[in-house]
């Protein structure tokens, strides 16, 4: 849980808010220091002496952990006096009831570490180490991680036994990662990125690939045990898959390409990574490393296997392109044939007979296009519509131009074109108006918002504001306000503002907490930009007699 520092007290239970705060009132931080910078610890008097520790970025708490027990909610008392005491001179609340002695200026940690190093012998050291591995598993990982690179026995297992090891003391003994565990697996396998990329540079592709493959394995399966909200084990995998892409690009010893080519394609067939995306992504990796036509083969035969629509639909396509590097024409043009009906093929056979002029060829592919996919794929219809309009404005087919543009100016919401300007420039002068006039007369009852937009969008290319303020009325929103304020303003400020007056003091009425209070707020500036100043005091003056209690309230309109 992201916590803003400005929106703390709505984001949190009141509940816990109010401990906090009465923590902090009560004196219970007996210790508040920046460790680095935007990380902070605090000590928190409880039940015992607990831990926080904060991570600021931006003016927003991006991680806080506390030792004590509390997991309820995502933030315990103890964290909220924390934030208490970090925003105390902000709030301008009032100082603990003791005081608590100031000590003495000592130097940073980061300083004390560095002084303890240079005294402390290397036999003292191997003792300690040894002796922290013993006892804490999550400081052995770390040593692990961050030096295992050292060894001489490193291979595949090796690392995975190390990653393993990670994962498990993360999961505890539920066997579940938590999210806020997360992060302890990100610091720590976070060193086995910073090894590979190492070994990159000192040229030990072999030391990458272990690395890179054991990653990929071991974290694709902590997908069944983890909370990934923030996207650490994608990151990892993201990584994995990018080394391997790497290694592709050296000059590596024919055996090593051999290897990894294999792993590829033993992993794809033992489905090591299917229903993710780089279970397809093992196959590009092999493509990569083809030397001879019979690897072509194996990566083909493998693509043949594929399961799911989608997935086979990835798979053909790439598919394809294979086959135009390693086959003959005729085995490529029979393929093409036998699979036109999957989108990304059609489109390359669609822009490449656009490009060469072959008109009737696209009219023929796009034509077939849409009988195939109109009614499960409504989308790649407008797709085939646009190329069929592409066609006839290369043509200048003035009735086909009109009929494609019009089908894609009414029912697109994502347009490759501007149909509106394509229509208008198309459809002689006297013509226009009554043309619109039909338009809008047929998608008015349809009475959807993509509809409604385009309505909408009509009257302002138009410029007919009287019907533009008249459907703003029959759907008044302040967000429907201020996205058609600078069309009306000139001719409707006084309207406008009435509007706003209404819409402001019932969202007020309705929504309790400051970021609600600033956007009611926001809305008052605009208020005053059309001039309705008196207004807005009006309504200032309401709001502090009618909620004076509310004190984020006030201080924000003291803003306006």
């Amino acid at each position: 849980m992201k916590i803003p520092l400005n929106e703390f007290e709505q984001l949190i239970d009141e509940r816990i808010l109010k401990r906090g705060l009465a923590y902090f009132k009560d004196g219970a931080i007996t210790d508040f220091s920046e460790i680095s910078t935007g990380e902070y610890e605090a000590i928190v008097l409880g039940t015992e002496e607990y831990t926080v520790q904060l991570e600021i970025k931006n003016s927003t708490i991006v991680e806080h952990n506390c030792d004590c027990p509390y997991d309820m909610e995502p933030v315990c008392k103890h964290i909220v006096a924390s934030i208490f005491y970090l925003k105390q001179d902000e709030l301008e609340l009032d100082q603990p009831n003791f005081t608590i002695a100031k000590k003495k200026k000592t130097k940073s940690v980061a300083q004390q570490v560095k002084e303890l190093l240079k005294a402390i012998s290397h036999e003292e050291l191997i003792d300690f180490v040894q002796e922290n591995s013993k006892k804490d598993n999550k400081f052995r990982n770390y040593f692990l991680a961050s030096f295992g690179h050292l060894s001489h026995e490193q291979s595949k297992p090796f690392y995975q036994k190390q990653i393993k090891s990670i994962l498990s003391t993360a999961a505890g003994k539920d066997g579940w990662i938590a999210w806020n565990d997360m992060k302890y697996v990100v610091n720590t396998a976070e060193s086995f990125l910073l090894n590979a990329n190492n070994n990159f540079e000192n040229n030990n592709f072999k030391n990458v690939f272990y690395i890179a493959t054991a990653l990929l394995e071991e974290f694709t399966e902590a997908f069944d045990y983890a909370d990934d909200s923030n996207g650490d084990l994608g990151y990892f995998i993201e990584s994995s898959m990018e080394l391997l892409s790497k290694l592709t690009q050296e000059k590596l010893p024919k055996s090593l390409k051999q290897v990894i080519f294999e792993y590829c394609i033993v992993s794809f067939k033992q489905k090591l990574f299917e229903g993710w995306d780089w279970h397809l992504g093992m196959l590009r990796v092999a493509v990569k490393l083809i030397e001879k036509e019979s690897d072509a083969d194996t990566v083909l035969n493998c693509l043949d296997t594929v399961n799911g629509k989608y997935e086979q639909e990835r798979a053909q396509s790439f598919k394809l392109d294979l086959l135009r590097r390693f086959k003959g024409e005729k085995e490529v043009e029979k393929y093409i044939n036998e699979h036109i009906s999957n989108s990304s093929i059609r489109t390359k056979e669609i822009e490449k007979a656009y490009k060469s002029k072959n008109y009737n060829s696209v009219i023929e592919l796009s034509k077939d296009g849409i009988k195939c996919d109109e009614k499960d794929k409504p989308g790649l219809v407008k797709v085939w519509y646009n190329w069929l309009l592409k066609v006839a404005q290369a043509q200048k087919d003035t009735s086909k131009i009109i009929e494609y543009a019009r089908f894609l100016f009414i029912d697109n919401f994502h347009p490759e074109q501007d149909y509106y300007q394509i229509l208008k420039d198309t459809i002689e002068d006297g013509n226009w108006h009554p043309f619109l006039e039909e338009i809008i007369k047929e998608i008015k009852p349809k009475n959807r918002w993509t509809y409604t937009e385009l309505i909408r969008k009509i009257y302002i290319k138009e410029a007919w504001w009287d019907r533009l303020f008249l459907m703003l009325k029959q759907n008044v929103s302040l967000e429907n306000i201020q996205q058609n304020e600078q069309y009306l303003s000139k001719d409707y400020s006084s309207e406008l503002i009435d509007l706003y007056t209404e819409r402001i003091t019932n969202y007020v009425e309705k929504y309790i907490g400051r970021s609600h209070y600033q956007t009611a707020c926001r809305y008052l500036r605009r208020m005053k930009k059309l001039g309705g100043n008196d207004q807005v005091n009006d309504l200032i003056a309401l709001f502090r007699k009618k909620y004076p209690q509310r004190r984020a309230l006030m201080d924000e309109l003291n803003r306006v």
